[in-house]
Parts: structure tokens; C-alpha cells; sequence
């Protein structure tokens, strides 16, 4: 495997995780891939599905532009083993029991009100601060997976 490869891959799907998680994203599929049942399932697959698409179209103009030489089989094992573990952390009730299970609850709760320093104002109404435990474990669990998907891609 060429290590420069390898790193290209990764920063086009790291680009695009972002792109399509914070910019393509529907704030409905935001707000509803959390929920029980159908309607969360449907939602995340709906959000999954447009996330792996920006992927993929940042993925492969750059590989053309660069040269690299990505197969077939390694975009969709790569692809889908990303879709999938992004599916499964998206849930929200996956990644709050792994919280739980690893010792990161209190963490997982930081910055909302279920955390006992929960942010608010002198007033006692919520203040504003840039994010909450649950999005930073769950964006580094999505970047441990970009960096297998990467590897995957790289070397198939």
C-alpha cells in the first residue's frame, strides 16, 4: 500500500464525513434518526445514504485528479463498512450504551442538562457553548471508522 494514498483517501472521506454530516444532513434527518422504531431507521438510512454520496463524490474526483487507482471492491467494502458502523452510532441509543459501557456516561451527558454542570446562564436559562460529550464521542467514533474505511479503500 502506498502511504500517500492512503492518505489522500482518508482526507477526502474525512472532508466529506463532515461536509455531509453537518452541511447535506436535513435537519429532519437530524432531528428523527434517533427515534425508536421505523421512522428513526428510515431517517438514519435516509441520512447514511447522502452522507456516503458526498463521500463518494469528493472520493473520486480527487482520486482522478491525483491518480489513484481505487478498486471497485475496496470502494464498497470501505464504503459500506463506514455506512454501516455510521448507521449504527447515529441511532444515538447505540452510542449512549457503549458511553455507558465504557465508562464515558458522564462525558456522553456533558453540555446538556442530564450533566450535574450543565451550561446555563446567571439567570438559570441555557447558555451557549459549542457542543456536548455525545457529539465529540460520537464524531471521534465516526473518524476511527473513516480511518478503516481508508484502509480498506487503500488497500483493496
Amino acid at each position: 500500500m502506498d502511504a500517500a494514498m492512503f492518505a489522500a483517501v482518508f482526507v477526502a472521506l474525512f472532508v466529506g464525513h463532515s461536509v455531509g454530516d453537518h452541511w447535506v444532513q436535513s435537519s429532519h434527518q437530524s432531528a428523527t434518526k434517533g427515534k425508536p422504531g421505523w421512522t428513526g431507521r428510515l431517517a438514519d438510512a435516509r441520512h447514511v445514504a447522502t452522507l456516503t454520496a458526498t463521500k463518494l463524490a469528493l472520493l473520486l474526483p480527487a482520486a482522478v485528479v491525483l491518480g489513484l487507482h481505487l478498486s471497485l471492491a475496496g470502494l464498497v467494502a470501505g464504503l459500506g463498512l463506514d455506512a454501516l458502523t455510521h448507521w449504527w452510532a447515529d441511532r444515538r441509543t447505540t452510542l449512549a450504551r457503549l458511553a455507558q459501557l465504557t465508562g464515558k456516561a458522564e462525558f456522553y451527558s456533558l453540555g446538556t442538562a442530564a450533566h450535574p454542570a450543565h451550561p446555563a446562564t446567571a439567570e438559570g436559562g441555557p447558555a451557549a457553548h459549542l457542543g456536548t460529550g455525545a457529539y465529540a464521542l460520537d464524531q471521534s467514533f465516526h473518524h476511527l471508522w473513516l480511518l478503516i474505511a481508508a484502509l480498506v479503500i487503500a488497500t483493496a
